[in-house]
């Protein structure tokens, strides 16, 4: 007896990460605010180019500076030492966000290529988009607000972002929180990702996962990724890369995306 194989449910979402995925948003955005934010609270630290690189490997703007301060440290922190810094760090990373969004607004931070494009065409043709990030709500909100529009954090469905989840990636936390909000089953949709941190986190969650590889984590291991490109393309300017390791060049689209979905090779 021979079984057809079970078929794919259609593609019905797709859930993006934000930080090196919808924009290069790191080095000319969260670094610089961090360090204006720094010199404004009265603290002593610069996070030059290479610093933020490494603490990168670190998820979540919070974290991050707690894992910097750990590391000043003479001996590792006590729990309760940790607690008190983490609150005594809340003004700083408010003043942060704040900066940060002053860097978008002045037109220092830019969507990447195909993102625009992609985010309208899906809006338009009613397919169901999620964020699933680290960084903070406003944050989100403030990038897609300043670079495409008033309109367009309406076109986000499920903003799950922050300190949504008690897990940050690579645990898969946060996709799974976006997926229950979308009331979907995980082959139902497609992630976005820059990073192996993010790719993990997708992974682990049962998503397909498009990675388009960005300023910081170009060289990083993005084995398991169903497409590795570096960017999405646009017409005249398309994405390069590898799709399930074979390459590839062209524009992603909604159509695009719609194939690989039912790519039996998945």
């Amino acid at each position: 007896m021979r079984f057809r194989p079970i078929p794919r449910p259609p593609l019905a979402a797709l859930i993006f990460d934000v930080d090196g995925t919808l924009a290069e948003t790191e080095r000319d955005g969260h670094r610089v605010a961090f360090n204006e934010a720094f010199a404004v609270c009265g603290l002593d630290w610069h996070w030059d180019d290479a610093t933020y690189a490494h603490l990168l490997g670190v998820t979540g703007g919070m974290e991050r500076m707690l894992a910097w301060w750990a590391s000043l440290q003479p001996q590792a922190p006590r729990p309760e030492a940790i607690a008190a810094m983490r609150e005594a760090l809340r003004p700083v990373h408010q003043e942060k966000t704040r900066r940060y969004a002053d860097r978008v607004a002045l037109g220092h931070v830019r969507l990447r290529p195909g993102i625009a494009r992609l985010l309208r065409e899906a809006h338009r043709v009613g397919m169901r988009i999620a964020i699933a990030s680290t960084t903070v709500p406003a944050n989100v909100e403030t990038l897609l607000r300043l670079t495409i529009g008033p309109e367009a954090p309406g076109w986000i469905e499920q903003l799950s972002a922050g300190d949504m989840v008690p897990r940050k990636k690579p645990a898969p936390d946060i996709y799974l929180h976006a997926l229950e909000h979308l009331g979907l089953e995980a082959n139902q949709v497609m992630a976005l990702e820059d990073s192996h941190l993010g790719l993990s986190a997708a992974r682990a969650a049962g998503l397909r996962c498009i990675v388009t590889r960005a300023l910081y984590t170009e060289g990083e291991d993005f084995s398991g990724a169903w497409a590795e490109l570096d960017q999405l393309g646009e017409p005249g300017d398309p994405g390069r890369g590898h799709i399930d390791g074979r390459p590839w060049q062209g524009v992603v689209d909604v159509a695009t995306l719609r194939e690989w979905a039912f790519r039996p090779d998945w």
